[in-house]
């Protein structure tokens, strides 16, 4: 293989890595959120041989219920801590290169706008879910082996909470969620945030917010009828096609969770959604082309 051909840059791969660089809340929050779940957990651990042996007269179902129940609080946590992080980023994507001016030299570099806009984007739709899946994971992983040692050492049994955590396929729920949820139907959102932060010079919140209110108020006003605020509320809390759950509140529950991914994908919602993300990302190329630092 040829040299240069093995040196060729991938800017792409490298304004990802910028992005990681310069936003170090991107991992940080997550792992933070994490550390203060397993602190938590340790202290749970003083009661959880207690814990056991009430649960062990439970019913099947009620048993299960108890026992998951830390592991898929951790796991909501995560999934809204990413939430935050995806918005506050997406807010302050272009908005941070033109304030601190770092845009005219960025701009210098051989990297086109749409590199820039892709690996921007990235962050929300493809890093921060898969993120929280792996931090999710892992502190599943360490809260299992902490509940072992804890039961172990007052002379129980350790093989419960592995087999009723059913390990492998929560993680694949989690994994489904955050595709299918975080990733998939909430990319109008995020290329909504992405285009106010390269269109607004400043507020850029508030600039995200009033076009969905005025567009509200006006509906209601004039012709009296909800269907804005009815199509954002779907929008927000999932859509009925891409819920993973038959349990309010519990996406990581084996038992009572049933994934019907097809559904979700024919789901008319998920394209006009993905167009609707794909729309605001070129105009968030052509805004980011021609605006200046602030």
């Amino acid at each position: 293989m040829p040299l240069a051909t093995r040196s060729a840059p991938r800017p792409l791969y490298w304004s990802v890595r910028r992005e990681l660089w310069e936003n170090r809340s991107i991992y940080l929050a997550p792992l933070a959120v994490a550390a203060l779940a397993l602190i938590g957990f340790v202290i749970r651990l003083a009661w959880l041989p207690g814990r056991m042996r009430v649960a062990a007269a439970l019913p099947p179902m009620q048993q299960h219920h108890a026992l998951a129940e830390p592991y898929s609080f951790v796991a909501t946590l995560l999934m809204a801590t990413t939430s935050v992080v995806a918005v506050v980023y997406c807010l302050d994507a272009f908005q941070g290169e033109r304030r601190d001016r770092s845009v005219l030299f960025w701009k210098s570099l051989p990297v086109s706008d749409t590199t820039t806009v892709l690996a921007k984007a990235s962050v929300p739709f493809v890093i921060l879910p898969l993120l929280c899946v792996a931090v999710a994971w892992a502190t599943h992983l360490i809260m299992l082996v902490l509940s072992s040692i804890a039961l172990l050492a007052s002379g129980m049994s350790a093989a419960l909470p592995w087999t009723e955590m059913s390990f492998v396929r929560m993680s694949g729920l989690l994994l489904y969620h955050m595709i299918a949820v975080h990733a998939l139907w909430y990319a109008p959102i995020y290329g909504w945030l992405l285009l106010v932060s390269a269109a607004a010079r400043r507020a850029a919140f508030l600039w995200a917010l009033v076009p969905p209110l005025a567009i509200w108020l006006v509906e209601r006003i004039a012709f009296n009828t909800s269907y804005f605020a009815a199509m954002l509320q779907s929008l927000l809390v999932g859509g009925a096609e891409a819920h993973v759950m038959n349990s309010p509140g519990n996406v990581l529950d084996p038992m009572t969770t049933h994934v019907t991914p097809g559904a979700f994908v024919s789901s008319p919602g998920l394209w006009i959604g993905l167009a609707l993300a794909a729309a605001f990302l070129a105009m968030a190329v052509r805004l980011r082309r021609q605006q200046g630092p602030v």
